[in-house]
C-alpha cells in the first residue's frame, strides 16, 4: 500500500509585482515540493484587500501572479493551484477562527505593528488577516508551511490556535510544521542588503521584477550595494552586500554557496562578479519570462486550471469545514427534495 503524502500548503498575495526574492523564497521552492508532497498552492487575494486595491488591478494581478507560478514549473497536474476568494471555506473558517482567538495574540504580532504604521486605512481585515491565515493552513489538515525565518511567529500562532480548538472540541485540525528551505529563504535589497528584498520599497533598483527585461536586471546588479574591498567571499556579518548576490548567484545557478565562491571568487573584482550574477539571472528568467507570455495569452487554459484547481481544493476544504461545523455545534442545512 502506498504511504500517504504529507500536506504541503502555501499563499502567496498578487501584488501586481512578483520579485526575485518571491522566486527564490517561494516560487522556486513550490516546484520542488510538488515532487515529494501533496501541495496546495494558493493565490490569495482576499489577503490582498486588507490594503485597499483598484478592482480592475487586483483582477489583473490575480491572474499574472497564477501565470507567473505555472511559468515557473508549478504543475497543475502534480499540485492544486487556486485562487483563494474561489473556495468560500476559507471566510467561513475565518469567522470561526476568529471565535477561538484572542485580541492579545493578534496585538502582538509584528507585521501588523509594521504595516499599521504605514497604512492610512488600518481596518480590521488588517488587523485580523492572520486569522484568515490561519484558516487558510488548516482547512487542508497541512503537515508542513513553507515559510521564511520571518514568518516563524505566523505559524507559531496557527499551532496555538489549532491547539486550543483541539483541546476545546477534540482533535480536529494537524499542527502543522515549518519548512525552511536551506538556501535562498531569505533575499536581501540590492540596494540595503541588511533589508529583504520587497516589492513595496519605492526604490525599484531594490529589487529585481521577474518580468523585468535583461538589460535592467542586468543595470539592477551591477549597481547593486557591495563593499570597497573587493573580496568575493560569503559572510553576511562582514559582506552582506556581497554574500547576497552569492545567494542569488547560487540559487540562480542550482549550486551550493562553496561551488559559487569557487566560481566568481577569481574573476579580479566586483564589476566582472556582479556581470555573472546578472548574466545567471538573465538566463534563468528567460523561459519563465517566455512561458509566462504565452500563459497570458491563453485565457481559457489559465481559467481550466484555476476551476479545476478550486475544485479539487473546495472538496478537501469542505470536508474539514463539516467537520468543524458539527464539532461546535452548527445544525446542518435541511436538504430540500
Amino acid at each position: 500500500m502506498e504511504e500517504k503524502r504529507k500536506i504541503v500548503y502555501s499563499g502567496i498575495q498578487p501584488s501586481g509585482v512578483a520579485t526575485l526574492g518571491n522566486y527564490i523564497g517561494a516560487i522556486r521552492n513550490y516546484v520542488a515540493l510538488q515532487e515529494e508532497y501533496e501541495a496546495f498552492y494558493s493565490v490569495v487575494d482576499m489577503h490582498a484587500i486588507t490594503v485597499r486595491k483598484t478592482p480592475a488591478d487586483l483582477r489583473k494581478n490575480t491572474r499574472s501572479m497564477a501565470a507567473l507560478v505555472l511559468a515557473c514549473g508549478v504543475d497543475p497536474e502534480k499540485c492544486t493551484l487556486y485562487v483563494q476568494s474561489h473556495v468560500p471555506a476559507h471566510a467561513e473558517l475565518c469567522w470561526i477562527l476568529n471565535c477561538n482567538t484572542y485580541m492579545g495574540e493578534l496585538s502582538r504580532m509584528i507585521q501588523f505593528k509594521e504595516k499599521s504604521k504605514t497604512q492610512k486605512n488600518v481596518n480590521a481585515g488588517l488587523f485580523d488577516y492572520p486569522v484568515l491565515m490561519i484558516a487558510d493552513i488548516l482547512l487542508y489538515q497541512t503537515d508542513l508551511v513553507p515559510i521564511g525565518e520571518d514568518q516563524k511567529q505566523h505559524l507559531e500562532i496557527t499551532r496555538d490556535v489549532a491547539t486550543r480548538f483541539n483541546n476545546a472540541y477534540s482533535p480536529t485540525f494537524k499542527t502543522p510544521e515549518m519548512l525552511i528551505p536551506k538556501v535562498g529563504a531569505r533575499i536581501m535589497s540590492l540596494t540595503d542588503p541588511t533589508s529583504k528584498m520587497s516589492k513595496s520599497n519605492p526604490d525599484p533598483n531594490s529589487y529585481i521584477s521577474l518580468l523585468d527585461r535583461p538589460e535592467d536586471i542586468v543595470r539592477k546588479i551591477k549597481r547593486a550595494k557591495t563593499d570597497s574591498d573587493a573580496e568575493i567571499r560569503f559572510d553576511t556579518e562582514a559582506k552582506p552586500g556581497v554574500s547576497n548576490l552569492l545567494s542569488i548567484y547560487a540559487v540562480m545557478t542550482d549550486k551550493s554557496i562553496e561551488e559559487a565562491e569557487a566560481d566568481l571568487s577569481g574573476l579580479g573584482g566586483y564589476g566582472a562578479f556582479k556581470q555573472a550574477v546578472g548574466d545567471a539571472v538573465v538566463a534563468r528568467l528567460e523561459p519563465v519570462q517566455s512561458r509566462y507570455n504565452e500563459i497570458m495569452t491563453d485565457k481559457a487554459y489559465l481559467d481550466e486550471v484555476l476551476a479545476k484547481g478550486a475544485m479539487n481544493a473546495s472538496r478537501v476544504a469542505e470536508k474539514t469545514l463539516r467537520k468543524v461545523k458539527k464539532k461546535i455545534g452548527f445544525i446542518p442545512p435541511t436538504r430540500l427534495k
